[in-house]
């Protein structure tokens, strides 16, 4: 492997580390868990109690923690095909392996700077800044010589994520019996509040990449969705909810053939069994639409060689920085004002 990349003043790089969301394992763990995640926030208790029930329905585990063992030892045989040398660790926001543990191992292993690579594809505070603040926190906690960590850059217009997602629109599509030009296509995304999407580029970053996904397979009617809001009804969040959409244009034309894509998210999670699987499947079998459900890119080969290429680029095993369409790729560094958010006051 080459030399990591470091400067005069900082570690080479000897470790990598997966951050993301974290889910339930059982039935204990779900009340805890959404009380992790929803602390702080102005979500009433009822969309909790409702939220658990979603957890119950699949037996009180989510398959994000799973999926992302799965995702580690795909990226373990990647990084062992190419001559990467790092040893991965792998820390939650909400649930076990918490960050603070995670670093708390890494700083006992004699890790002292890390690449980091997070679990969400789009900038968002809680996509993004969030996880920082996190580790931030984390590395408070654990104290002295807590291992430094510094993340990838997004990859959303990333060739490889790119790849990945429209492998699974084809898939759907033939699934529907239909030309790629003949579908609806809905990609869907995590609703987040408009004062959190105000300072940020998640809607700007997921047009383009529904843009290019859309344009590698055919597709010509498409829109951008979203889904999963969880904040008060008078607070205003990105629109439109899928269902709504689902039901607008089946008014509108009769929908017939619908591949839905779960663009948003990396691996099949609650939110993509529940709200997509479940709810908007239901929707369409009243309705009398063919709907097919995209997968998500999961441990996808160019998903995985994504991360690579990334984790490469820091390193200074490369120089090319790989990108799609015309937004370039993104910062290695994030701005200092980048994503911040200030909730809005809800509308009375």
């Amino acid at each position: 492997m080459n030399s990591p990349s470091s400067s005069d003043h900082e570690p080479p790089y000897d470790s990598f580390l997966l951050v993301s969301f974290g889910g339930p394992e059982g039935p204990d763990d779900v009340m805890p868990f959404l009380e992790n995640v929803l602390r702080g926030k102005n979500v009433p208790r009822e969309r909790m109690l409702e939220v658990s029930e979603h957890y119950k329905s699949f037996g009180g585990v989510s398959p994000i923690n799973e999926q992302n063992r799965q995702l580690i030892d795909a990226i373990r045989a990647e990084f062992a095909q190419h001559g990467i040398d790092l040893p991965i660790y792998w820390g939650n926001r909400n649930w076990h392996p918490l960050l603070p543990d995670t670093l708390r191992q890494m700083k006992a292993d004699g890790r002292r700077r890390s690449i980091a690579f997070f679990t969400s594809m789009f900038s968002s505070y809680s996509g993004c800044r969030q996880y920082r603040e996190n580790i931030a926190a984390a590395q408070q906690e654990v104290g002295e010589d807590a291992p430094i960590v510094e993340k990838v850059r997004m990859g959303f217009n990333h060739p490889g994520f790119i790849e990945a997602v429209a492998d699974g629109l084809r898939q759907s599509i033939e699934t529907l019996g239909c030309a790629a030009d003949q579908a609806t296509v809905l990609f869907t995304a995590h609703s987040i509040p408009m004062g959190m999407a105000d300072n940020c580029d998640y809607v700007r970053q997921l047009e383009e990449a529904c843009r290019i996904v859309a344009e590698q397979v055919g597709a010509t009617d498409w829109k951008l969705v979203y889904q999963s809001r969880s904040g008060p009804p008078q607070q205003p969040w990105l629109e439109p909810d899928i269902c709504d959409e689902i039901e607008a244009i089946d008014d509108q034309k009769k929908l017939t053939h619908l591949a839905v894509v779960p663009i948003g998210f990396i691996s099949d999670h609650m939110e993509v069994l529940y709200d997509l699987d479940d709810e908007a499947a239901e929707l369409c079998d009243k309705r009398g639409i063919v709907m097919s459900r995209a997968a998500t890119a999961g441990v996808h080969p160019g998903f995985v060689s994504m991360i690579r290429e990334l984790v490469q680029e820091r390193l200074g095993m490369t120089t090319t920085k790989q990108a799609l369409g015309t937004l370039g790729p993104w910062h290695d560094v994030c701005p200092q004002n980048c994503c911040t958010y200030t909730p809005r006051r809800p509308v009375r």
